[in-house]
């Protein structure tokens, strides 16, 4: 029966955690055997070995540290429940794992949360940065932005916040140094700075005459490995970029920078807050998801990309 599923997660947790079945005996008001044993036939049903044993102490296998911390949200998740029918507050609380990309996630997803923290005593926040596409079951990841095409995921569920737009742009001192982009030939003759990428093909996206986004060979001086930095050259009239409007949109407002090519702009991309499926959504992570789409909906310079 699955109620049967929990049989030895109680024993394992707190001899994991306290590294002896006597101390987690002594806490559950069990003999250090019968704690040992319930760890025993948790091993048998899941087919691995979750602690190694030794006269001692105890220690985790990798996948026992796996299971410990699905364990740990699990009991987590229930805590939170409890609390939101013992008070019938649907306030948020508890630790929210979210992971952001990085420039974009630092610049204008990071500090809302970190405000929204400030509103929520109770809410802890676990922030990872990074562009690389994050396993969100099996990483224990309960929220995340994702700029890009979705994968048809079941498990998953995305809400809209808006669509990334790339532009080329250049500094006005650079073009006046170095002449008018006015095609996309003219891509090959200019400086352009692009992102590092290992044995990649430098080419940027524009829009053909047909509507359909194409490659197109372009001249590369400097590779920068972060976004920032790409915009500071192209600030520093180092060359030309192609780049988000959310990463130049305050320097094209100014006038520190200008856009070239504007009728073969680049396609765009969507961005997306998404969670794993569940029957039961817990509050901190409705409330987090309801601010990020506030949030794109008061920024369209920044989710909308309007310029």
């Amino acid at each position: 029966m699955a109620w049967q599923r929990f049989d030895g997660i109680p024993e394992f947790v707190l001899a994991a955690q306290l590294q002896s079945f006597t101390a987690a005996g002594l806490q559950l008001g069990v003999t250090s055997s019968a704690v040992g044993k319930g760890v025993s036939r948790l091993e048998r049903r899941l087919g691995v070995k979750l602690l190694h044993r030794t006269t001692r102490r105890l220690t985790l296998t990798s996948e026992g540290e796996t299971y410990l911390s699905s364990c740990l949200r699990v009991l987590e998740d229930l805590d939170d429940t409890e609390d939101g029918l013992a008070t019938g507050q649907a306030e948020p609380r508890g630790q929210l794992r979210i992971a952001l990309p990085g420039a974009f996630g630092r610049r204008h997803i990071a500090p809302a949360l970190i405000a929204l923290a400030r509103q929520y005593a109770q809410l802890d926040l676990t922030i990872t940065f990074g562009d690389r596409t994050v396993d969100m079951i099996s990483e224990g990841i309960d929220l995340a932005v994702r700029i890009g095409d979705l994968k048809d995921d079941s498990e998953l569920v995305a809400r809209s916040l808006g669509e990334q737009h790339l532009v080329i742009c250049a500094s006005p001192d650079y073009l006046r140094r170095r002449g008018p982009v006015s095609t996309q030939a003219a891509l090959l003759e200019h400086d352009c700075i692009v992102g590092w990428r290992r044995g990649a093909r430098s080419t940027w996206l524009l829009r053909g005459p047909n509507g359909v986004l194409e490659e197109q060979e372009i001249r590369v001086r400097h590779e920068l490995g972060d976004g920032e930095m790409m915009v500071q050259g192209v600030l520093d009239g180092c060359g030309l970029s192609q780049l988000p409007t959310w990463l130049v949109y305050e320097h094209l407002q100014s006038g520190r920078l200008v856009t070239v090519l504007d009728e073969f702009e680049g396609g765009g991309m969507p961005i997306h807050v998404i969670r794993p499926r569940t029957r039961y959504v817990q509050p901190k992570v409705r409330v987090v998801s309801d601010a990020l789409v506030n949030l794109a909906k008061a920024r369209p310079d920044v989710f909308l990309c309007a310029r």
